[in-house]
């Protein structure tokens, strides 16, 4: 009966490369988990030290001898010299999955349409695969994740865009042999979004041999805007008017951040303080982008200083009303 290759790999049939690679280091590490565990129980001293002190007291590199000087979550220990004279140790690097798999099973590791080089075909099916390049390949650390700064616009964050960002990486085929590859990442801006927002590419760091690629981490950035300035939700904008219409009525033109124009006829004396609030004309809420924060305009009455001639013109214009 032929294999089933997506049933091996645990995916199913629409699957795409990325999924294909995240199946494959699944697979690999719960291997290396199984090869580990039978590389310590199946060895009696390893077993002795492990069923006392459990892992840590295999990473300290204790015998069962000075298993007996060793208190779990210290942060020291004992080391007993060996018959040479150097401390002795437990190796903790697994053994060879060939040995592994013709301890359990009977015999090497299985390959698929052959063997080693240099060995004889044993099978007519693919490419070779042993265990040790799936052991090899990837291991248990993570690279850390790599933070690149994306410069957006107001407009960007109101509306929301895609931009396509091209990079280079170091990846390794299933074989450990390394190459560069280009891809080209789509990264999605929703409405509403702020400074500091993270959009991760998980995996899309550089490949090496016992690491699992670092995340790529795209953090927003908003470039200063020459109108409005951004209050969390809110946007404010400032308007310069003179004396004479802060006393006598003033209608604000504001061309919003999706193009269009609204008249906001203010009818009070509007004082240096005081600020016009238009409800829902803000920023896009980032979790519901349907409602919106709000506008609030502000004014910058001038001129701020009057001589004392225009002072006393003022007076006698006010004695009139």
């Amino acid at each position: 009966m032929s294999a089933d290759y997506y049933k091996i790999l645990q995916v199913d049939r629409n699957s795409t490369d990325d999924g294909l690679k995240k199946a494959y280091r699944k697979l690999e590490a719960k291997f290396k988990e199984i090869s580990e565990a039978y590389h310590v129980l199946s060895d009696p001293q390893k077993r002795a030290v492990y069923d006392k002190y459990g892992e840590e007291g295999l990473k300290r590199r204790f015998s069962p001898r000075s298993a007996d000087h060793f208190h779990p979550g210290s942060t020291t220990g004992e080391f007993v010299s060996g018959g040479n004279g150097s401390p002795s140790s437990i190796r903790m690097n697994p053994r060879s999955p060939d040995d592994v798999f013709r301890e359990l099973f009977g015999h090497p590791s299985p390959s698929v349409g052959g063997s080693r080089a240099g060995g004889t075909s044993s099978g007519s099916q693919g490419n070779n695969i042993f265990a040790e390049d799936i052991f090899a390949n990837y291991g248990d650390r993570k690279a850390a994740a790599i933070e690149q700064t994306l410069p957006c616009s107001l407009e960007d964050l109101y509306k929301g865009t895609s931009k396509k960002m091209k990079i280079s990486r170091e990846v390794t085929d299933p074989f450990g042999r390394p190459t560069t590859v280009e891809e080209l990442l789509t990264i999605d801006i929703k409405p509403g979004w702020k400074k500091g927002t993270k959009i991760t590419f998980p995996e899309k760091g550089n490949e090496q041999r016992g690491v699992v690629p670092s995340d790529l981490v795209f953090v927003i950035d908003e470039k200063p805007h020459g109108v409005f300035k951004r209050d969390g939700n809110d946007l404010v904008i400032t308007q310069r008017i003179s004396l004479v219409e802060a006393l006598t009525g003033y209608t604000a033109e504001i061309a919003t951040l999706d193009g269009r124009n609204l008249t906001v006829p203010i009818n009070t004396i509007i004082s240096p303080a005081h600020e016009q609030v238009l409800t829902g004309e803000g920023m896009p809420l980032p979790k519901e982008p349907s409602k919106k924060g709000n506008l609030t305009i502000k004014f910058d009455v001038f001129p701020s200083r009057l001589t004392s001639e225009q002072k006393n013109g003022i007076k006698r214009l006010l004695t009139l009303w």
